[in-house]
């Protein structure tokens, strides 16, 4: 919307990715140069997760992250909450999931804001930027940019699952399930 876009569809890839296919007239006309700004300017991660992560701006954050971070079973690695590992490295066995862990390191991170004390690098917001390392769509700027690049056509196969490319109905996104679409 903030591009002006109008015309999209988005399309599920079969693994781990969404494609948006812009059929905009116009924007099929972009240069590569202006492509890969467009995709900067709507990049909010950048990079991976690590102490040379990209900046983000709290406020750009809702709850629907929070949401997606409490279901996330998975685990998180070292980067800038590495100021919290040493205290979180004796509690975290105590802890029976990664719920209850994640539930320790945001209150962490709250005591710490609401004390008003800070880290090198300013106030600590480690766990918004675990959220946003784990949760926050990413795109691929050599996808977005290339002209020639091949993009997930709806209806195909991917190649490592099997599963078959559809596209989403974004009024019922929630209802969504990728380990429930047709596979070959």
């Amino acid at each position: 919307e903030d591009l002006g876009v109008q015309h999209r569809l988005w399309v599920y890839s079969g693994r781990r990715g969404v494609h948006c296919w812009v059929c905009d007239d116009a924007v099929r006309k972009w240069s590569p140069a202006l492509r890969a700004a467009a995709v900067e300017y709507l990049s909010l991660v950048k990079g991976k997760w690590g102490p040379r992560m990209g900046r983000w701006v709290p406020g750009r954050v809702d709850g629907v992250l929070e949401e997606e971070m409490r279901s996330w079973k998975g685990r998180w690695g070292p980067g800038r909450v590495d100021w919290l590992r040493e205290p979180l490295q004796a509690e975290f066995p105590r802890k029976k999931d990664s719920l209850q862990r994640w539930e320790l390191l945001r209150a962490r991170a709250e005591r710490t804001r609401a004390s008003g004390r800070t880290t090198a690098s300013g106030p600590s917001y480690a766990d918004w930027e675990v959220m946003l390392q784990f949760c926050f769509p990413r795109l691929d700027i050599n996808v977005s940019k290339g002209l020639g690049h091949l993009l997930k056509s709806p209806f195909s196969v991917h190649p490592k699952t099997g599963r078959i490319s559809v596209p989403l109905d974004l009024q019922r996104l929630e209802q969504f399930d990728p380990f429930a679409v047709p596979t070959v």
